[in-house]
């Protein structure tokens, strides 16, 4: 090395030169590769990387991404999140150091995307307000606010019996063609009433089924308020895997800010079936019905993620309506127990009430919501107190009087009355009601308006009702709707309304030609 031979230029130079190459980090930066040994059936085999972690997200070269599933000993499982194309034995492999992320914000709206957050709808690609990793912990219990606020579902019969409430997990269970998703769907086209963003969750099913769903929220709902996660059955496996838990993330975006919103995941029986398929695959351990044992963690954390969050964290709460599917009515399945097990209550429907058209078709024995009627507005508790009892013993007497003649009165007339309530209970799709609506229904009901009213004419009772309430009793309406209570004068007010439409579709009903 020269020396400054007392020149301070020199020295000076020198000096800063050295200060420069200690900036310099001259260690050998190095990148672990790892190489595909085995793909078939959505999972890749990689031996390798030996510094990847649990739920990495892994790239190969030929530009797909993966999960580190499983971690063993001779190498790494990985479900693909793409298309298998191109990837074969010999490909190379990196780890990202980082979990899977997925967009947030309001430009998802009335966006339909894949769980990564790219665009299926043809539209621009998403650059949302932040990024947020799928998995996330849910809110501790001392964050979190009692449930008081309800869900209007616009279903007669599950806001009057088995109330819902923001910050509630309420399982939809039936076999297959029960009308699960026509449920839900209702309650989504219900919130274009409401502050409530919804966002519905396709997990395996088919692509027609979903484009259904959408056209129908389009047409009928609030299409700019809601987002459609889609993971259709020809979706890789992995990506039907994450696309429940992205689901969430995109909700909690909205719940973590002050706003309330509602998931639909359809459904979880399908979501567990590809569980049981990829950790099969990658040789873990087979549990009851071939399910490992990990899937109730998996569904418990993915559903305690619903929450009303406190006035502290901006009162804000994410609502979830999951679906599962059983086979002949079997509620003792592994899933739908663990389900039942982890959420605030069930809807069931029933396959022989689906079949007699009852729709929809929920069994009234069967389904519970065990927040009850804390969330009712006080109104709607206080005029179906006793119908879910009512039903009850009619569907009892209904069984036993099936063979033989009813000689009773007192029978007779449960037996009439159960009918006039099984009728109203049954509500075409996309026919919801209003809380009103159904206030001035079942004050009618309990004040026996519809005692002698033909059976056949109550679909055309609830049909006209919201339209002859705002016409005839425009100041009871607003100020119900507003309050959520009712006086016994408004109560007898509207029973009353609703005698005057009764008088006028039995009338309608008798006139000539009518027969």
């Amino acid at each position: 090395m020269a020396k400054s031979n007392g020149d301070p230029e020199a020295g000076s130079w020198l000096s800063r030169s050295r200060e420069k190459l200690s900036r310099i980090d001259l260690a050998p930066q190095a990148e672990t590769q790892g190489r595909v040994v085995h793909v078939a059936d959505g999972i890749a085999s990689v031996s390798g990387l030996p510094d990847v972690r649990l739920n990495e997200l892994l790239r190969f070269e030929t530009g797909q991404t993966g999960l580190a599933l499983t971690l063993d000993a001779d190498g790494i499982g990985t479900v693909l999140l793409d298309d298998a194309k191109g990837i074969e034995a010999g490909t190379r492999v990196s780890g990202l150091g980082e979990v899977v992320h997925v967009p947030v914000g309001p430009q998802l709206l009335g966006r339909v995307v894949d769980p990564l957050g790219r665009p299926l709808d043809g539209g621009e690609p998403i650059a949302g307000e932040s990024t947020q990793p799928i998995e996330r912990p849910a809110p501790a219990i001392i964050d979190r606010a009692l449930v008081e606020q309800p869900v209007e579902t616009g279903v007669l019969v599950v806001d009057a019996l088995f109330a819902l409430g923001r910050g509630q997990r309420e399982l939809i269970v039936g076999d297959r063609a029960t009308g699960k998703t026509s449920l839900a769907l209702d309650v989504i086209v219900n919130q274009k009433n409401s502050d409530m963003i919804c966002v519905y969750v396709a997990v395996g099913q088919r692509t027609t089924a979903v484009e259904r769903v959408i056209e129908a929220v389009r047409k009928l709902g609030a299409p700019e308020r809601c987002i459609f996660v889609v993971a259709s059955a020809a979706s890789p496996a992995g990506l039907q895997w994450i696309a429940p838990a992205a689901g969430m993330t995109m909700a909690e975006y909205f719940r973590d800010r002050g706003q309330h919103a509602l998931i639909v995941i359809d459904d979880l029986s399908k979501h567990a079936a590809t569980h049981r398929e990829l950790a099969l695959l990658n040789r873990e351990p087979p549990g009851r019905e071939a399910y490992p044992g990990d899937i109730f963690y998996l569904h418990a954390h993915l559903l305690e993620r619903a929450a009303h969050l406190s006035p502290e964290l901006g009162g804000g709460s994410l609502s979830a309506l999951p679906i599962v599917e059983t086979d002949a009515g079997n509620l003792s399945a592994y899933i739908p127990t663990n389900l039942i097990s982890i959420t605030d209550g069930q809807i069931v429907l029933d396959t022989q009430l689906f079949a007699a058209n009852h729709r929809p078709a929920v069994d009234v024995g069967l389904s519970v919501s065990r927040v009850g009627g804390k969330t009712q507005k006080p109104a709607l508790r206080d005029v179906s107190g006793r119908l879910r009892l009512d039903y009850a013993q009619f569907l009892e007497l209904e069984m036993f009087t099936r063979f033989g003649g009813i000689s009773d009165k007192r029978v007779k007339y449960r037996i009439s009355r159960g009918e006039r309530i099984r009728a109203l209970l049954t509500q075409p799709r996309f026919a919801t009601l209003r809380m009103i609506d159904q206030v001035a229904l079942l004050a009618a009901l309990a004040e026996g308006v519809m005692d002698e009213l033909p059976v056949e004419v109550v679909a055309g009772l609830r049909a006209a009702i919201a339209r002859h309430l705002d016409a005839t009793q425009p100041d009871l309406v607003s100020a119900i709707s507003k309050s959520g209570e009712i006086e016994e004068d408004d109560r007898k007010k509207l029973a009353k309304a609703v005698r005057r439409l009764v008088v006028q579709l039995s009338d309608e009903s008798t006139e000539p030609g009518n027969d």
